[in-house]
């Protein structure tokens, strides 16, 4: 119990040293790539998901290539299914953690499952200071922040290239059927 200092104010609420409440301790958590105990930031998550994302196009690349010489779709399809399989199982792992860091049941996952819901994994913020789940995650590094901007602009180029092949095809096939026609006439 604390003694009374004469010179305190009187009117000042009680103080006491509490340390496991502590939420402003400056702790941070290291970060567990295949547990589901712990928290990920938004950006860290984004990051992990555009490199697992980049990691699985050369396996799929050469998983194509074995099934072209071999001539055997059972084989692509066994290694389609393993990589797959531990593709989705680390994902949900990833998003369990993102789950943890905004304070919510690793339960929460199962609404992903309801369309455009998944984006408030990447949009909604993590709670600040220590949550039931852990410490907070380490702030990122400029490779995460980089990393995390990689797959938002896979996505924006190809939506460009989406929009923009089929119309210099049709540009270049116009200029042919111009060209043709001039040709033609002396």
């Amino acid at each position: 119990m604390a003694t009374a200092n004469p010179s305190a104010n009187p009117y000042q609420p009680p103080r006491a040293a509490v340390a496991d409440i502590d939420r402003e301790s400056g702790e941070v958590q290291p970060i567990n790539l295949w547990s589901v105990r712990g928290r990920i930031g938004r950006l860290r998550y984004l990051a992990y998901l555009g490199a697992s994302y980049l990691l699985m196009l050369p396996v799929f690349f050469v998983t194509g290539l074995i099934m072209a010489f071999t001539n055997s779709p059972f084989i692509a399809m066994a290694i389609y299914v393993v990589v797959g399989i531990v593709y989705v199982v680390w994902a949900v792992m990833m998003m369990i953690q993102r789950t943890h860091d905004m304070g919510w049941s690793g339960w929460a996952v199962l609404l992903a499952l309801i369309p455009l819901v998944a984006l408030i994994w990447l949009f909604k913020a993590g709670t600040p200071g220590t949550n039931e789940y852990g410490a907070p995650p380490p702030p990122n590094t400029r490779s995460v922040k980089i990393l995390a901007w990689v797959f938002p602009a896979f996505f924006v180029i190809g939506m460009l290239a989406a929009i923009a092949l089929p119309a210099y095809q049709s540009y270049v096939m116009r200029a042919k059927a111009a060209q043709a026609q001039i040709q033609v006439q002396p």
